[in-house]
């Protein structure tokens, strides 16, 4: 006889998830911030129908989100200023939500609003500027600089999306949320950026020859990777997310950040856990029985 378990029952363990999720990406009061994204009312910098509001949407972001932090420390200005001024070890969970916030509005919210959280973003950028180790001088308003942190992030967004989501982007899609992407990167100061997958891999490209590993490089990946500030309770998940990230990155970018290029484990037990646990998320995320009273009570 098959044992089957009442969907009533699952529902706490699926709140649950979702609640510790929520909190930990959009603040204490998510609802808020969603009703600000999605209810106000004005025109959207993308239709309902953009391949990016697909991608950003999806729950493979999260994976995408650590390859993105990953390969990014490799350019030495942009890890200088990340390290310098950041603040990602004191309060990781602060820059996550904005970062999120900001993703979420200029990707969903009413154009206004896009337009304020990306001139936000400008007058930080104004003020990050200094010398990195080697002397190097940095701002975070360069443009150079600014195409690097943008093509790191699509094209991470972008691999999560391929392995991991829900609905893989076919060609034509591909090319249409790079060039979606490149409205944003526009937008914050970008010069010229990609409009095409062929032209992110060719821009990519392009940097390698700037890239390598440093010593702060390095430390951001072992804060992100083994020192993470995560609940006991929540690091297995965790692993398998940083594990499922680190099995996206190219191969070219693992020796300089110290991590492994195991092809054989990526390609079947990662993957495996990876989508397992994507689905997870995607699962408890659309839970129908979680509301705002139920998520504001369990943070209380």
């Amino acid at each position: 006889m098959a044992i089957t378990t009442p969907l009533n029952m699952l529902d706490p363990v699926r709140d649950g998830l979702a609640r510790m999720i929520l909190t930990k990406v959009a603040g204490p009061d998510p609802w808020a911030e969603r009703n600000r994204v999605h209810s106000t009312p004005g025109p959207r910098w993308f239709a309902p129908d953009r391949p990016i509001r697909r991608v950003h949407g999806d729950a493979s972001m999260f994976a995408g989100g650590l390859r993105a932090l990953l390969l990014q420390s490799l350019h030495p200005m942009a890890m200088a200023a990340v390290s310098a001024h950041s603040g990602y070890r004191g309060d990781p969970w602060g820059r996550l939500q904005r970062t999120s916030y900001f993703l979420a509005i200029t990707t969903y919210g009413a154009a206004q609003d896009a337009e304020e959280a990306v001139a936000r973003v400008k007058a930080v950028h104004e003020r990050v500027r200094g010398t990195s180790p080697d002397g190097t001088r940095y701002r975070a308003s360069d443009p150079h600089l600014l195409k690097w942190v943008h093509v790191a992030e699509v094209d991470s967004f972008l691999a999560a999306h391929q392995r991991y989501g829900a609905s893989p982007l076919d060609a034509a899609e591909r090319d249409a949320y790079v060039e979606d992407t490149a409205i944003v990167a526009e937008a914050l100061g970008v010069v010229d950026p990609p409009r095409t997958e062929a032209e992110l891999q060719e821009t990519l490209k392009s940097y390698r020859p700037e890239l390598r590993g440093t010593t702060e490089a390095r430390a951001a990946a072992r804060f992100i990777l083994v020192h993470p500030p995560v609940p006991l309770a929540a690091r297995p998940a965790y692993g398998v997310l940083t594990a499922a990230a680190v099995g996206l990155l190219p191969w070219w970018s693992r020796r300089p950040l110290r991590l492994p290029y195991l092809p054989l484990a990526e390609s079947t037990m990662v993957r495996v856990a990876g989508d397992g646990l994507t689905r997870t998320i995607r699962w408890a995320l659309a839970s129908p029985t979680l509301t705002p009273e139920s998520v504001a009570a369990d943070t209380r």
